[in-house]
Formats: C-alpha cells, sequence, structure tokens
C-alpha cells in the first residue's frame, strides 16, 4: 500500500512562477503546505542566483518562501564538491548563486592548478573562460557541471544553458563532466536530508519530464507533472517513463496537499 504523502519538493520556473510572475495557484500552494505543516523544499537547476536573490525574486511575485526552503544546483554542487574534497580549490565558470556556494563550502578560487573545473550558469559566457577551463581540464582538472540543462528561458525565447556549453568543452577535450543538479538523484537526496523528509512519502512536482520527473523517478518519489512549463501534453506520451500523475497546473495540486496526506497519489 501506498503511503500518505507527507513531504512536497517543487520545481520552480515553469511550475510556480514565469520569469517574474506567479503562475496561478502558487501562492495558494504554498500557503495550504504552511497550514498543514508541510516539510516542503522549492528546488532549481539554475545557479546564477543565491537563495536570498531568488527569495526576493519570488517575493516580488507574491511568494512568501524563505531562503531555508530553496535548493540549487549551485548548492548541491557546493555540498558534493565539500564531501569529495573538502577546502579544495576550483576554477569557476558561473554567477554569485554558484560561487557564493562555493565560498561558504570552504573553496578557493583559482586559475593556477585547480582540483575542478566547475561550470555553471551564466548570461555572459565568454570565449577566454570557455578556453581557460578547456585548458585546465586538459592539465588535469576534473570537470564538473551544476546541471544539464541545454537550454533556459527568456522572454525572446531559449538561452544556450550549462548543458550545452558543458557539450562544448567536452568535444574540444574529450572529459565528460559530473552533472550534479537535476536528474541526479544526488540532488534529490540532499534535498530529502536538509527537510528530513523520506523518498516513499514525498511527491516531486515539475515541468519537465527529463528533469523533474526522471529525477525523482529515480529518487524513489511519486511525481506530479504539471503543464505550465517546459513539457507540453503531446510530449508526455514519447518518454519511456511517465509521472504518477498529470495536472494542467499547480492550481490543481493545491487540494492535493490534504487529500494525498491520507491516501496515495
Amino acid at each position: 500500500m501506498t503511503k500518505p504523502v507527507v513531504s512536497w519538493l517543487t520545481d520552480m520556473d515553469g511550475v510556480l512562477v514565469h520569469e517574474e510572475r506567479a503562475i496561478p495557484g502558487a501562492a495558494e500552494f504554498i500557503a495550504a503546505l504552511r497550514t498543514q505543516e508541510r516539510p516542503f523544499l522549492v528546488l532549481t537547476n539554475n545557479s546564477i542566483f543565491t537563495p536570498r536573490d531568488l527569495r526576493a525574486r519570488l517575493h516580488a511575485a507574491g511568494l512568501d518562501i524563505p531562503e531555508s526552503a530553496i535548493w540549487t544546483s549551485a548548492l548541491a554542487t557546493a555540498k558534493f564538491l565539500s564531501e569529495q574534497r573538502p577546502e579544495g580549490t576550483a576554477y569557476v565558470i558561473g554567477e554569485a548563486g554558484l560561487t557564493t556556494a562555493l565560498h561558504d563550502v570552504g573553496y578557493v578560487m583559482t586559475t593556477r592548478d585547480p582540483e575542478y573545473v566547475v561550470l555553471g550558469e551564466t548570461r555572459t559566457y565568454s570565449f577566454e573562460a570557455i578556453t581557460k577551463a578547456i585548458q585546465l581540464i586538459e592539465s588535469g582538472a576534473r570537470f564538473i557541471a551544476t546541471n544539464p540543462d541545454p537550454t533556459g528561458p527568456s522572454p525572446s525565447g531559449s538561452l544556450p544553458a550549462t548543458g550545452s556549453v558543458a557539450a562544448l568543452i567536452t568535444k574540444a577535450t574529450g572529459v565528460e563532466p559530473y552533472f550534479v543538479g537535476k536528474p541526479n538523484p544526488l540532488m534529490m537526496r540532499t534535498a530529502l536530508n536538509r527537510i528530513e523528509a523520506h523518498s516513499e512519502t514525498t511527491v516531486m512536482i515539475g515541468d519537465r519530464m527529463d528533469t523533474d520527473v526522471l529525477s525523482g523517478l529515480e529518487a524513489g518519489l511519486r511525481s506530479i507533472l504539471v503543464l505550465t512549463g517546459s513539457t507540453s501534453p503531446g510530449q508526455v506520451d514519447r518518454f519511456p517513463f511517465r509521472p504518477t500523475r498529470v495536472v494542467d497546473s499547480i492550481a490543481d495540486v493545491v487540494p492535493l496537499v490534504s487529500e494525498l496526506a491520507d491516501s496515495d497519489v
């Protein structure tokens, strides 16, 4: 028998917000979690921003979510590296979300024989920085990337993201990166540990089959796909795996917070 749902993990972009606007039902969903005292965490593969930045962004959209309830691929990457090689060294391509996370775990940023090249999200990828990363990897640095997403959203259309730049570096060096973010179950496990949750009693909500739903599946969670983001209704059946449930938007999940506490998905 499937256990009741106690805890919730949810993606951010495409589920709770579109750019700077809250998706209808998002505020009610967060309110329901708080009213019923359900542990929850907002997950994002975007490594550009710190949790403080994201809290401010969400607050401006009308969503009151504390920093402690936000878990990014940058934080997951920093935690992974701190456990692999405590207080190590890295050459980093990324923004404040990634560099701050690495500094906070004692890492030193350097171009001189770093132990790792760490690739994250940025809106200003430079030829010089990518060239340096290639040269350092050729010299023996280990290659880490925050997430495999090939593109990211913008008001004018898709932007190249970490996965695309990682592919460029891999093509030049022959070295594949280790991706920490979704769909790596590692990010899901660190998220579960952060809120002291168990996979059997937790649901993952997302808008992408290839990251959100897949990460939930591989980490042993039930999953809910919302159709307000990347995956369209016609694409769902093209994947060899399925979410536990498909709904139109986060508004449809609000009543499930109480319903699933007493039954299965």
